[in-house]
């Protein structure tokens, strides 16, 4: 089939290239000149696992092109998929719905009767709704249907691929038509597909990035709860997560989830609800936020009561600046928001990250960057880890306690092997958790050590 996406960022170009790989025509259109010259030329303008290469195939396949023109689009296809930004408004919570306004003014002169507009946007509920009301009075005969994104930064062409499911809104057996035969090959591999409304479509959307955000809000609320009480949160959710109810995923207590997604989606749905009529019903998704932004707070105070007190003249080591390992994500990056404030209240600090330096330099230029973990902690008075990289996992305490000035860790994404640490002569600290310190020599070994110097 042929079809347009709209919008050649992380869902865009995901799912151009992911179409475009099980045999459809696909063009990609983006108001950006440069990003679409590299993408022409099969250049991933994002770190994504796998992408890479996949855009490289379909383009040089000739099933994917790249365009700036809606106009080119229109002409090109009958099914178009808006894949644009829907970024928190400036003046409140509530989404900014401009980008997806935006492409519909610019497709509607071009339209022709029976088009069908698809989108993937994370929206309000009622938006395809407004949308094709919209688009009734321009462009009679086009209708809107609604077919959320669920990708995870990594793991996003897999997630495209072999998806958990496929959730679709539609308004006419037409839409449901298309849409199947799009999916054809994911649906004939057994995945679930549910044909249901627009609004329903929408909000399915909102409803699991709410519920995922509460689960990780409420483990980080019951870590706070672990170091009032002296208890263990690791323990204790390794034991609610074996409750098949409750289930082990996203109970990892930890810094908090950040990115371009769940922060801005659950405060635009709660936004949204107040509008309906039902803010009521979402208004826990408030304290959700703000024990989730209030877990950056605690781990850079946490960071100060190890350094004594101040933060002045001291160096602190920072593993991680992207949002989340996989990604060179760095918006709303929890670990990179902590470096900023270390740096800010008079730390030296020093970042590193597999992916995301460069993205980090551009947003925050005033922290240091170093190329190599051993670099960003040589003599460090404190090391935070801040995003769980799996390379971070492999560091050898022993080796790194050589190179830093005090071996105090602050584990503040709870991933590393804490006696591991301790083991190697580390003081480790992470939240939720009691603190682990190295083993103190038994006396018979402290006498060997001491006839051994002199």
């Amino acid at each position: 089939m042929r079809m347009t996406v709209i919008g050649t960022g992380y869902v865009g170009t995901v799912h151009a290239a992911c179409m475009a790989d099980i045999g459809h025509q696909v063009l990609g259109i983006d108001i950006d000149a440069e990003r679409i010259a590299s993408l022409s030329a099969g250049r991933a303008p994002i770190h994504e696992d796998g992408l890479d290469e996949l855009l490289a195939r379909t383009v040089a396949s000739g099933r994917l092109r790249f365009s700036t023109s809606l106009a080119e689009g229109a002409a090109f296809a009958g099914t178009h998929f808006m894949c644009v930004g829907t970024p928190q408004r400036p003046d409140s919570k509530a989404a900014d719905l401009r980008y997806v306004d935006s492409v519909v003014d610019g497709l509607a002169p071009h339209l022709r009767p029976g088009t069908l507009i698809v989108g993937k946007s994370t929206v309000p509920v009622g938006t395809a709704a407004r949308l094709a009301e919209r688009l009734a009075d321009m462009t009679p005969g086009t209708e809107v249907a609604w077919n959320p994104e669920f990708l995870r930064e990594g793991s996003a062409v897999e997630d495209t691929m072999r998806p958990e499911r496929l959730v679709v809104g539609v308004t006419s057996q037409h839409a449901e038509a298309v849409l199947r035969a799009i999916y054809a090959p994911m649906i004939a591999a057994g995945v679930p597909f549910f044909c249901t409304d627009p609004a329903t479509a929408e909000l399915v959307k909102v409803a699991a990035n709410s519920f995922l955000a509460t689960k990780i809000s409420f483990i980080n609320a019951m870590a706070e709860v672990c170091d009032a009480a002296g208890a263990d949160a690791s323990v204790l959710a390794r034991a609610i997560g074996a409750d098949s109810r409750i289930g082990p995923r996203f109970l990892a207590p930890g810094l908090g989830f950040g990115g371009s997604c769940f922060p801005k989606d659950i405060r635009a749905f709660a936004a949204r609800a107040e509008e309906i009529g039902a803010g009521e019903a979402v208004a826990f998704l408030h304290e959700v936020d703000r024990i989730n932004t209030r877990q950056r707070q605690r781990t850079v105070e946490r960071a100060r009561r190890l350094l004594g007190g101040s933060f002045t003249g001291r160096r602190i080591a920072v593993l991680g600046a992207a949002f989340k390992p996989g990604s060179d994500d760095v918006r709303d990056s929890p670990a990179l928001v902590v470096a900023a404030a270390l740096h800010q209240q008079g730390a030296e600090v020093r970042v590193h990250d597999p992916e995301a330096v460069d993205n980090a330099r551009a947003v925050h230029p005033e922290l240091t960057y170093a190329l190599d973990v051993d670099k960003a902690c040589e003599d460090a008075d404190l090391v935070l880890h801040l995003t769980d990289w799996p390379e971070y996992q492999d560091i050898d305490p022993a080796a790194l306690a050589t190179l830093v000035r005090s071996p105090v860790l602050l584990d503040a994404r709870n991933r590393l092997d804490p006696r591991s640490w301790a083991a190697a002569g580390w003081a480790v600290h992470a939240p939720g958790r009691p603190r682990l310190s190295p083993p103190v020599p038994s006396q018979a070994k402290v006498a060997a050590l001491a006839g051994g110097a002199s």
